[in-house]
């Protein structure tokens, strides 16, 4: 009798707490939570870049770039349903690469486990202009007109924008730049200086031109290729842009002014009877003493290897 007992209470004790194991109750451990990060692809000094974090329950996510904690991004929420995807925006402190990672601690402690996730790398991109000071520059490469030879019908269309040329081909530099200092202007040859391009293995700097080429003015300089004394060396071409703005005595700044508001070509009136009015930003010039010294700005290129200005021999027949 007392042994039936015994296991009565045993099997009672079992369906209301939990079985028991060496006096202490064995509980489920917490299942295994995942994180993955995507995004984190960017340009420098533009605008916030997103990383998302993807868990497989709810909970928040701290991100790390290169193992330092992202401002703003320390306690991010997940959704509370799936997909539980947290977001951080993202300001790099510099271009190149850097390794995402991020802490994921779970709502439900008990049930699911933190974790960290995988490392995401990541390049952060160099804007191709870059700024280097008040100006901005961009320049591109061309293959210049009536090019002629065995591979002009293949190779030879003048104008075209390209990065790789054959040795006896022409190359074409064209350069569009702006001034911040004066407002965003372009830089022409009446608020330029100087305007060059330093070529390696080349002992004088091309000077550049600036005009009117089909409807549309932008700086050139040209580059032969071909046999001594021309530019022969294969490979990658090295080089340097250089532009000068003069000194200014005036300079652009952002306005605003009352205008009328008007509708259908005709001034709008209010219910006074009076014209209504709108304020809209323009530049305005005003002058400055002393004179604001022009800004010097470079530019070489930093686009990956395969796209750099590369010169190559003339294919054997």
């Amino acid at each position: 009798m007392n042994k039936k007992f015994s296991i009565a209470v045993i099997s009672a004790v079992a369906l209301l707490g939990g079985v028991f194991v060496g006096g202490s109750p064995a509980y489920a451990a917490p299942a295994a939570s995942t994180l993955i990060l995507s995004g984190g692809s960017g340009v420098f000094g533009l605008a916030p870049i997103t990383i998302t974090a993807t868990a497989n329950n709810k909970g928040t996510v701290k991100f790390f770039a290169n193992g330092v904690a992202i401002a703003g991004c320390d306690s991010s929420l997940t959704a509370t349903v799936e997909p539980f995807a947290a977001k951080c925006a993202w300001m790099p402190a510099a271009a190149g690469a850097v390794a995402l990672t991020g802490q994921f601690t779970p709502t439900d402690a008990a049930a699911f486990s933190p974790i960290t996730s995988a490392p995401l790398n990541v390049k952060v991109g160099v804007p191709v202009q870059g700024v280097v000071s008040p100006i901005h520059i961009y320049v591109d490469t061309v293959l210049a007109t009536g090019t002629t030879g065995a591979l002009a019908p293949r190779f030879g269309v003048g104008c075209t924008i390209a990065s790789e040329f054959i040795i006896g081909q022409t190359i074409v530099f064209r350069v569009y730049a702006n001034n911040a200092d004066q407002g965003g202007a372009v830089m022409d040859s009446n608020n330029t200086a100087k305007a060059i391009i330093e070529v390696a293995g080349v002992k004088d700097p091309l000077t550049m031109s600036y005009g009117n080429h089909s409807g549309v003015a932008f700086w050139t300089a040209v580059l032969k290729t071909g046999a001594a004394p021309l530019y022969s060396t294969l490979g990658l071409i090295s080089y340097k842009v250089t532009m000068v703005a003069k000194d200014s005595t005036t300079m652009k700044v952002l306005s605003t002014k009352l205008v009328p508001k008007l509708v259908n070509g005709k001034r709008e009136v209010g219910s006074d009877g009076r014209t209504v009015y709108e304020r809209v930003s323009y530049y305005r010039s005003v002058t400055v003493s002393p004179a604001l010294k022009g800004a010097t700005a470079t530019w070489a290129s930093n686009f990956t290897d395969a796209s750099k200005l590369t010169l190559y021999a003339l294919p054997k027949a």
